[in-house]
């Protein structure tokens, strides 16, 4: 009998390439679709599931996928109108940015130690008739320990500032319920029901909302919430990651925990934005994990 390799990486068609990064002794695995916005549609850690995936999404090429870890940039969130001004000139901007709906490539991978796919995105026609900077994005995905880590690098190849908001959009599998105690030291959200900022005790109940709410003042990089019947999920970011937004869809069975680098309509108001110079590279972390 062949023993099982500490890491593997598998390939296959679902209509889209996907490949599966597995750690066997942890029973974890990590899948990830480069075609369809380089997104995480599965991730079991430690035998448990944790994402929601709407399949008719994510195999209909001309929709956005419900479900997974889709990539925010250079948005999160939408725009005014879906458009934004930026040197005198208009652009049109889809919700949540370019990288979503973009065919990442695979650049590297490797089982030393750990599953590792690496991806690159960079500007085509596509994206600079949207977001007028050349750029490359590369996003490392990792998993160790029964750990999933996404390293990601944000370089601008532009010749001027390149202003940049980035964020990742878990769609965690929870169930019909939509009231969590979430682990996190801030004390105010920005509730865009209403658009009135509350306290926040920990608590929040996105049962009836049709908005989403940020965490506005979270001062430690990480947030968790019980997940299944006695698990909890953990996520833990860079501190550029300032607010956590919170949001699901009634009837749904999700809840969206995202870490964002700036709130909902930066580019907009241009405030709150990375302001990357020309060759720069803004590296960043996110961690996922489970116990």
């Amino acid at each position: 009998m062949t023993a099982s390799k500490p890491y593997e990486i598998d390939s296959y068609d679902d209509t889209f390439l996907i490949y599966e990064l597995k750690e066997d002794a942890t029973s974890s695995s990590v899948k990830i679709c480069p075609e369809r916005g380089g997104i995480v549609i599965g991730c079991r850690l430690s035998g448990q599931e944790l994402l929601y995936l709407d399949r008719d999404t994510f195999l209909d090429p001309k929709a956005n996928v419900r479900g997974g870890i889709p990539i925010l940039f250079p948005i999160c969130g939408q725009l005014e109108d879906g458009t934004y001004e930026w040197d005198g000139t208009v652009y049109s901007m889809r919700n949540h940015g370019v990288a979503r709906t973009s065919a990442w490539e695979v650049a590297e991978t490797g089982t030393d130690g750990e599953a590792l796919l690496t991806l690159k995105l960079r500007s085509s026609d596509e994206t600079l008739a949207s977001y007028p900077f050349r750029f490359e994005l590369s996003f490392s995905y990792r998993l160790k320990d029964g750990k999933l880590s996404i390293r990601q690098a944000y370089r601008n190849l532009s010749d001027r500032p390149m202003p940049v908001q980035a964020g990742f959009h878990p769609y965690f599998a929870t169930g019909p319920g939509k009231s969590f105690f979430y682990e996190s030291d801030a004390t105010r959200l920005l509730d865009y029901n209403d658009g009135q900022i509350k306290p926040f005790a920990g608590t929040v109940d996105l049962a009836g909302l049709v908005e989403s709410v940020a965490l506005l003042d979270p001062k430690t990089p990480t947030i968790a919430f019980p997940f299944g019947d006695e698990g909890r999920i953990q996520l833990d970011y860079s501190p550029q990651f300032k607010t956590v937004v919170l949001w699901s869809v009634e009837g749904k069975p999700f809840i969206c925990v995202e870490p964002w680098t700036a709130l909902n309509g930066a580019l907009n108001r241009k405030e709150e934005l990375i302001m990357l110079r020309p060759g720069e590279t803004l590296e960043l972390d996110f961690v996922l994990s489970y116990r």
